[in-house]
C-alpha cells in the first residue's frame, strides 16, 4: 500500500525562485491529506501533478507562508466544480481566522468547508487504518504538528505450517489469518497464534511545522519513518533560531535521533542560504546517524514498511 509524501514548498517565510512557502501533500491509497498551505501552492499541486482530490487539510498556524495558498485553492476547487466536502483542521482558536481568510477571496465556497480546531493530543482526524495526531509544537503563535499513524498489521500468515497442521486450503486460512480460531473434521482445534506471527507495525510521518526542538515531536510517534522538522537556520543562525522561535538543522538532528527516526527532511529553510543546503545537511549528520535530506521543491518519497526487507 502506497505512501508517498511530496514537498510542495520548502522554504522560509520568504520564497526564493527555487523554493515556494509551506507546503507538503501526502498521498496514501485513494487518501490526499494536504499540510499547510502557503501562497502559490496550488500552482505547485498542478506542477508537480499532485492533483487537487485534497479531502482533508491540516494547518499548523496561521503565519502567511502557512496559508496564504487557501483562498485561491478553494476558489480554483470552486471552479472546478468540487462537490466533495473539505475538512481544515487547525490549532484550537484559530477558525474565526480561518473564516475571515476564506471570505478573503470575496466569495464562499459552493462546497462544504468545515473547520475542525484541535489541541496537542487529540487525533484530527481518523480513517480505517490509520489516524493524524496533533501534538504540541513551541511557536510564538499558536500552533501544532501532526503525526500520521498508521494501525498495526497482521502478523504474517505461515501457510506452510497450517498445511501441517492439517487446515485445508481455503476459507479456513482466511479465518485464522483474521483471528478466528478453526475446526478441522477431526474435531482439532487449530488457533491464530499457531500460524500467525505477532502484529507488524505500520508506517509513521511525523510534520513538526514550524517550532523550536520541543519534546512534543520525540513522544509524536515511535520510531517515525519520517520526521519533517523545521530547519530555518544552520549553527550560524542559532541565536536569531531561538528569538523566532524556530530550529537549527543539528536541533532537528538531535530531535531525529531521540525519536529513533529513520529519515530526516530538513525544510522550512531560511532564504538567507540561498539554496545552500550543505552546512544544514551537514550538520543534522553529526548528532543523527539516519538518513538526512533537505528535499528541493517538487521531491517526492516513497515510505515503505519497516518490515519491507524481511
Amino acid at each position: 500500500m502506497a505512501l508517498r509524501v511530496t514537498f510542495l514548498g520548502t522554504s522560509g517565510a520568504v520564497p526564493t525562485a527555487e523554493r515556494n512557502p509551506t507546503a507538503i501533500h501526502v498521498a496514501r491509497e485513494g487518501d490526499e491529506l494536504l499540510f499547510d498551505a502557503g501562497e502559490g501552492t496550488q500552482r505547485q499541486m498542478m506542477r508537480f501533478s499532485t492533483g487537487f482530490s485534497v479531502s482533508q487539510l491540516f494547518v499548523t498556524h496561521l503565519h502567511g507562508d502557512h496559508v496564504f495558498g487557501i483562498p485561491g485553492l478553494l476558489q480554483t476547487m470552486d471552479f472546478n466544480e468540487r462537490a466533495a466536502p473539505l475538512a481544515v483542521h487547525a490549532p484550537r482558536g484559530c477558525r474565526r481566522r480561518l473564516e475571515e481568510l476564506i471570505a478573503a477571496g470575496g466569495t464562499r465556497p459552493s462546497f462544504p468547508v468545515r473547520i475542525d480546531e484541535v489541541a496537542p493530543g487529540d487525533v484530527a482526524y481518523r480513517a480505517d487504518e490509520y489516524e493524524v495526531r496533533a501534538f504540541d509544537a513551541d511557536h510564538d503563535t499558536r500552533s501544532v504538528g501532526y503525526a500520521l499513524v498508521e494501525d498495526e498489521r497482521k502478523g504474517r500468515f505461515d501457510r506452510e505450517r497450517a498445511e501441517e497442521l492439517g487446515v485445508p486450503v481455503g476459507p479456513k486460512f482466511s479465518q485464522l489469518h483474521e483471528g478466528d480460531p478453526v475446526e478441522l473434521e477431526d474435531g482439532t482445534v487449530v488457533r491464530p497464534e499457531q500460524v500467525v506471527g505477532d502484529p507488524r507495525p505500520g508506517r509513521s510521518v511525523v510534520y513538526t511545522g514550524d517550532t523550536r526542538p520541543v519534546a512534543g515531536t520525540v513522544e509524536a510517534a515511535d520510531e517515525p519513518d519520517l520526521l519533517i522538522h523545521d530547519a530555518t537556520f544552520a549553527d550560524d543562525g542559532v541565536e536569531r533560531a531561538g528569538k523566532t522561535a524556530h530550529s537549527t538543522a543539528r536541533q532537528a538532528g538531535a530531535i531525529a535521533s531521540e525519536a529513533g527516526a529513520r529519515r530526516l527532511a530538513l525544510t522550512h529553510l531560511s532564504s538567507r542560504y540561498a539554496g545552500r543546503t550543505g552546512d544544514h545537511l551537514a550538520q543534522a549528520r553529526e548528532v543523527f546517524d539516519g538518513e538526512v535530506f533537505a528535499p528541493d521543491d517538487g521531491d517526492a518519497v516513497e515510505i515503505p514498511y519497516p518490515d519491507a526487507d524481511e
